[in-house]
């Protein structure tokens, strides 16, 4: 590539000079290319790749100097030899005569600058190359990564770091690679290469560790090995990045969502050093807004723009707390340094003015932020008060326009679909029975601008005032909430209050009946995406009435089961509002849909909130606040309890082997986390525990259930049964009370289905929730993230091992594949699934792979992937011609004809080349040609599915195959009723031909097919002979059609010949055979000329001559030569002709004669005919061989890694 000219002055240090004239120098870096140097090259070799020169330098350059200058200027550089003489060709082409013309030097170095400059803004200009791209070096380090491991362009390098990877028990300096889908590392060490490819996909393990030879150590695991690397310059940011990468890859294992660069970031300033990449820039940005949307409960897209450091003035304790101001698209946020002092949230659609107020010595660049509730808040010691300030203007100004017009949209619907609304609030009021009418004016909203929802909390409809007995509880509830309200008049209320000790100190004791709905959204931060979101769920309720699916029948199922013993679910109101709430969520995120516990969940939240804000609060849980619990495979709660395993192992050792042993932890976890408590203990203790969950996080739950085990130690370690185990707790939790609440007592379902033994002492919820904070509240929320981020990685391979088991005994009776063979070939399966979400295909992704379906299901490939499974595992592929039969397999593997084929339909298919007997390949083979041709394809799509049903539809399975898929299994009534007609008959000789190129028997094999193909097209003469008598009985007007076929005899000199050369051995006597067979019908040589007759007239004198090569992959890409008479013949000099060719003599394309045919019993008898061709297709296929290859095997730039580890090492 052509570079900035940069100087250099020692030219010939640790370079070779290969080419040169007066201007020009082409030069080749030592210790690379041919003959490597010696051990001066072996040198050079190891300190480019140990001092990162390699990255800096590519292996050839092109220097200018003019004649009587010591000092050169490096103009182009290359890193292959290829790319360099193209740059070389062009200089002595365009510019050398030109230099000659100017007399001064400086003006000749001028204008070669000027030059090289120019092609350079050219070809930025061209393909788009942004001012603020990835650094020379890394460009370079890039192209270097791309080439030493076979990588396309779409695979994007994020960062590369110096390190040492501990190859036995020696240590390789060398370089570690991350990119966005592999973590590859080389090292070069005096001749000795090694390269090393894990995909993050693969990854087991990620653990950074210390001992005391290695003191910081990245350890990585996959299926296969462990693998270490040492000695890092930086072994934090290396270990972060190599973290947030794996988890970019079990993510798109989880819910197959790749990776998106971010085109939005920020430019860099024009004085700021380039040192990083723009993808580990935006890698970085991603990381940073994570942290920030956890730490202040903000919805998934907010993004991060910075932050900085300031001090708050605090008007409850008149202080200036340091700590750290955070601003973003939407929100202003503090958070104090000293973590639990105060933090505060400010949504800028609250915000009225931004004012720099007057700096002092006590208040040093102070900024005034006013809200619309009449809050005022002051940050000081601001470093870039006015670039900030800035900033937030921007960001208002943005916020407002959004309001704007979202109010306009608003008004233009609600004016456009009045009478639409206000019809369906007639109709659904006139539907209702009279006696419900008083229940649901007071439930429903039945406005005519919204659809029908509850706006009130279902419990103020049912809470009900009591006896005497209740007095002193309700006045402690009534002294709770004055406490609360005197908390908002001295913090602030809404949004934007200060969050402090004091505010935690209320939520755990116990927040209010009629306050719980308000305090969930806010804590939760359900408020703010509601806020931003008017209408939203009144559309969802509307797009969803009526709808059913999966997720639909299974919410019906539950609907019933939800909170049974509670009044409010006890009649249709209560039931109608929890099956909205619940389908439109799974509207609204169908990769979640609905999975059990939600319903308990949601029963509650309906409770204590309105019907759209139990649905907002739903949203934070399901994909905030407890992430990817609720999918298929509840997998947000089996990483948590693992992540509860380790904190068991951290906090109370002494209980957990025991525990382990029991096997409890796993039983307990999922029903404590799944509903939040919900489903073990009181109703009204529970409600408490959600109270902390939504201001405190996940680590409330993990807090309490550790101080449920550590309550039931003795218990517990007294054990002999899981059964035993789960009473003691069980029992436990039932004694969990909650002494305030003003509820009447709900009898709770777990108690009822528990032994008659003595109840467990009554324990106080307050004080069980206080403990847990004294003696657990040490985790940390990034403690558990990272704990998480290992947990994910082994649930998620365990999940994909389970799939690969679970799929392999589904077909493992149906086919001949070992397990260990199958387990294999799914796993190359599901890589090229990996390897086209990586890098592209022709099909989308999410088509072919869902999680949802049934294991058999769930990963699929296309026609492009399929060739290249079928290139490296199928016994027929045979290089260039391997594509159009791939092709062919495919549209026949394709039983449901939408474009995919699963991995049973993979295995069918490659099930009868590797262990089917001669007949079964035959048949397979003859039946890829049974289907319409390619060509139609494109004209209509779905001519060749709808062919395959008629020829095919009930076909049997095959004995040999056990439940093979239907068009595999052969009839023999229905294939002896399908015929190949002419055309595809040709193509059946074209793929025979093909296969045999590279056979050990390859001449014996060209024999022999050439033998059967003139029986084949004697066979179908015949059979058109006697089609065309009978057509003649039946209508004596009916004219013969061109095309009859038939052994070459001396009385048909007009008739058009087909050459097929013997290979080659024989290519230089091929047209002496076609000449010699003329004249002997007896005598067949191996080779023979084939006649195709046209028995029209008119048509005598012109026929075709088609030339297929090799190198031809479809029928519109044969070459047609117009031949009009025999001299043409004679002219046709085999010389002519190449070694790979062959050449067919038919009829012209437009006379294809539709009448000839031949069957598969024909084809099957001349086959067997041929010893030859009988050895070929009865020869054991080599399994173990085909599927090693495969994995080691690394295609031009898409190279296919296998779960095991692609490795190589080579000695130089």
């Amino acid at each position: 590539m052509w570079v900035i000219p940069e100087d250099v002055l020692l030219a010939g240090a640790l370079w070779i000079t290969e080419r040169a004239n007066p201007y020009f120098i082409l030069q080749r870096r030592k210790g690379h290319g041919d003959g490597g140097g010696g051990l001066a090259g072996l040198l050079v070799g190891t300190l480019d790749v140990v001092l990162d020169s390699s990255a800096r330098m590519a292996p050839y350059r092109i220097l200018y100097q003019t004649p009587d200058s010591v000092v050169y200027w490096i103009i182009a550089h290359g890193t292959s030899r290829k790319e360099i003489t193209e740059h070389w060709e062009w200089l002595e082409h365009n510019l050398l005569q030109t230099l000659s013309i100017f007399e001064n030097e400086n003006d000749i170095t001028t204008f070669v600058k000027g030059k090289v400059q120019g092609i350079i803004a050219e070809y930025n200009k061209n393909h788009d190359v942004k001012e603020d791209d990835d650094t020379d070096k890394f460009k370079e380090a890039s192209s270097k990564f791309r080439k030493l491991f076979g990588m396309p362009e779409e695979e994007k390098l994020v960062n590369y770091y110096s390190c040492s990877y501990w190859k036995g028990k020696v240590p390789r300096q060398g370089w570690m690679y991350l990119s966005i889908n592999h973590l590859c590392f080389y090292s070069y060490l005096l001749g000795k290469e090694v390269k090393l490819v894990v995909r993050w996909a693969d990854i087991t393990q990620l653990e950074k560790s210390a001992t005391l030879l290695l003191p910081d150590v990245i350890k990585v695991s996959t299926r296969a090995k462990e693998h270490l690397f040492s000695v890092f310059l930086n072994i934090n940011e290396t270990f972060k990045l190599a973290e947030q990468l794996a988890n970019i890859a079990m993510r798109q294992l989880l819910d197959n969502k790749g990776f998106e660069q971010d085109r939005s970031l920020p430019k860099l300033k024009k004085k700021s050093p380039q040192k990083v990449s723009a993808l580990k820039r935006d890698l970085d940005a991603r990381a940073k807004s994570e942290r920030y949307r956890a730490l202040f409960r903000l919805p998934k897209d907010e993004k991060l723009d910075g932050h900085t450091d300031c001090t708050l003035w605090t008007p409850f304790n008149k202080m200036h707390i340091l700590g750290q101001m955070f601003v973003s698209t939407n929100y202003i946020c503090f958070t104090s340094k000293e973590e639990t002092l105060c933090s505060l949230i400010i949504p800028l659609r609250e915000v009225t003015i931004v004012e720099k107020a007057d700096s002092s010595n006590v208040l040093p660049s102070p900024l005034s932020i006013s809200t619309k509730n009449r809050m005022t808040f002051l940050f000081a010691n601001l470093k870039d008060r006015d670039f900030l300030v800035q900033r937030i203007s921007d960001f208002l100004q943005q916020t407002t326009s959004k309001i704007y017009l979202e109010r306009e949209l608003t008004g233009s619907l609600n004016s456009s679909e009045d009478e639409v609304y206000s019809q369906q609030g007639s109709l659904l009021s006139s539907s209702l029975p009279q006696s419900l009418s008083s229940d649901v004016e007071r439930a429903f909203n039945l406005n005519d601008n919204s659809v029908p929802t509850a706006t009130e909390a279902l419990m103020t409809m049912y809470r009900r005032r009591s006896p005497e007995e209740f007095n002193p509880k309700l006045a402690k509830e009534f002294l709770k909430e004055q406490a609360w309200k005197n908390h908002f008049t001295e913090y602030g209320e809404g949004v934007c209050m200060y969050r402090t000790e004091k505010t935690k100190e209320l939520v755990l004791k116990g927040i209010p009946e009629g306050m719980r709905g308000e305090l969930w959204l806010l804590f939760s931060g359900a408020v703010n995406e509601m806020t931003t979101h008017p209408g939203y769920y009144e559309d969802l309720v509307e797009k969803s009435m009526g709808k059913y699916n999966l997720a639909t029948e299974e919410i019906e199922r539950d609907l019933h089961r939800s909170l049974p013993e509670h009044p409010a679910f006890q009649n249709e109101m209560g039931i109608a509002a929890l099956r909205r709430v619940l389908t439109a969520y799974a509207f609204r995120n169908p990769n979640i849909g609905y999975c059990q516990a939600m319903n308990i969940v949601t029963s509650v939240l309906l409770l204590y909130a309105k019907e759209e804000e139990a649905f907002w609060l739903l949203v934070a849980l399901c994909e905030r606040m407890l992430p990817d619990y609720y999918n298929t495979r509840v997998v947000g709660a089996l990483v948590d309890q693992g992540v509860f395993e380790e904190l068991a192992r951290e906090y109370v050792p002494q209980l957990y082997d025991c525990m382990q042993d029991l096997g409890v932890i796993s039983t307990i976890s999922l029903s404590w986390f799944l509903t939040l408590f919900l489903s073990v203990m009181p109703f009204e203790s529970a409600v408490v525990v959600m109270d902390c969950f939504f201001y405190d996080g996940i680590k409330v739950i993990f807090q309490l259930a550790l101080s449920v085990l550590h309550a039931n130690i003795y218990q517990l370690l007294g054990c002999k049964d899981d059964g035993e185990a789960m009473t003691a707790l069980g029992r436990y939790l039932d004694s969990v009370t909650n002494k305030d609440s003003t509820l009447p007592p709900i009898p709770h379902l777990h108690s009822l289905l528990t032994d008659n033994g003595d109840p467990h002492p009554e324990v106080d919820i307050f004080k069980l929730v206080s403990s847990s904070y004294e003696k657990f509240g040490s985790i940390r929320a990034d403690v558990i993230e990272q704990m998480r981020f290992k947990q994910r990685l082994r649930v998620i391979q365990t999940i994909e091992d389970a799939t690969k088991r679970n799929v392999v005994r589904t077909i493992v009776t149906e086919t001949a594949f070992s397990i260990d063979e199958l387990e294999e070939l799914f796993v190359l399966f599901k890589a090229e699934h990996l390897t086209s979400c990586y890098w592209g295909g022709s099909s989308n992704p999410t088509e072919r792979h869902d999680p949802s379906l049934p294991y058999l299901e769930q990963y699929r490939i296309d026609v492009e992937q399929f060739k290249g499974l079928f290139n490296l595992l199928f016994p027929w592929a045979n290089g260039v011609h391997s594509d159009p039969l791939a092709l062919r397999f495919f549209r026949l593997l394709d039983e449901n004809g939408d474009g995919l084929i699963n991995f049973r339909e993979f295995i069918n298919g490659l099930g009868v080349l590797c262990h089917g007997d001669l007949t079964e390949k035959l048949k397979l083979l003859y039946k890829t040609h049974v289907l319409p041709e390619l060509t139609q394809e494109l004209e209509e799509p779905d001519s060749a599915f709808e062919a395959t049903q008629y020829f095919f539809e009930d076909i049997t399975p095959e004995t040999s195959m056990g439940k093979a898929t239907s068009r595999l299994g052969v009839n023999q009534r229905s294939i002896t009723d399908v015929s190949v007609p002419q055309s595809q008959f040709i193509e059946l000789c074209k793929t025979l031909y093909s296969m045999f190129s590279e056979d050990v028997a390859e001449q014996e094999l060209y024999h022999a097919t050439a033998t059967v193909t003139s029986l084949l097209l004697e066979m179908g003469e015949v059979g058109k002979l006697f089609s065309s008598f009978g057509r003649r009985d039946h209508n004596q007007e009916d004219r013969s059609e061109p095309g009859l076929c038939r052994r070459a005899t001396p009385e048909a000199r007009d008739l058009g010949d087909v050459f097929i050369p013997a290979g080659p051995e024989n290519k230089s006597s091929s047209c002496e055979q076609g000449k010699r067979v003329e004249g002997s019908e007896e005598e067949l040589p191996p080779m023979q000329d084939i006649k195709l007759e046209d028995s029209s007239p008119k048509d005598t004198g012109t026929s075709s001559v088609m030339l297929i090569s090799d190198d031809d992959t479809s029928v519109s890409s044969y070459s047609v030569l117009s031949a009009g008479s025999h001299e043409m013949d004679e002219k046709l000099q085999c010389e002519d002709i190449s070694d790979d060719t062959v050449l067919v003599r038919l009829p012209h394309s437009t006379s294809i004669d539709k009448d000839w045919a031949i069957t598969f019993e024909q084809f099957l008898a001349s086959v067997l005919t041929e010893h030859a061709l009988v050895l070929y297709f009865e020869k054991p296929v080599d399994v173990a061989a085909l599927i090693t290859n495969a994995k080691n095997v690394s295609k031009v730039g898409r190279p296919l890694l296998s779960t095991s580890d692609y490795e190589i090492s080579t000695s130089g």
